[in-house]
């Protein structure tokens, strides 16, 4: 399984939990990659080329991008390709999170994030916050 960070993240915080989740994917018999969308496809990628790259894959995306979420060209693609989607929200919306916001916040919820990646059938999509669980999205 993969879990892909979107480019509006950045890239060591991919690195970091790639360190992470594989020695743990060895003890619980569940590989979970997590990859960087720029260095998987390439930098400026488009969402409407990455989204069937990634569903082919069955894959799943972590991002700030909510836009996915309302335009509707992608949000039909996303459906099309049967993507996992997890936004990660701060809690002010024009301002975002800080890097280490977004650590604690993907650390948090990392447990449930990873259930969720093998449980759940596609598409989904998911709000994660750093004072609440994944919040399942229409």
């Amino acid at each position: 399984m993969i879990i892909y960070l979107d480019e509006n993240l950045p890239r060591h915080l991919a690195e970091g939990f790639q360190l992470l989740q594989a020695p743990e994917g060895l003890k619980t018999g569940h590989r979970l990659d997590v990859r960087y969308i720029p260095t998987t496809f390439h930098r400026g990628v488009k969402d409407l080329e990455w989204i069937p790259l990634v569903g082919a894959e069955e894959g799943c995306v972590i991002t700030q991008d909510v836009n996915i979420s309302r335009r509707k060209h992608e949000l039909a693609l996303y459906r099309q390709h049967r993507l996992g989607l997890f936004f990660l929200r701060g809690t002010n919306k024009k301002l975002g999170m800080s890097v280490w916001e977004m650590v604690q916040t993907l650390a948090k919820h990392w447990s449930e994030i990873s259930q969720i990646v093998y449980e759940e059938e596609r598409p989904f999509a998911y709000k994660i916050t750093s004072n609440r669980r994944p919040e399942k999205i229409r």
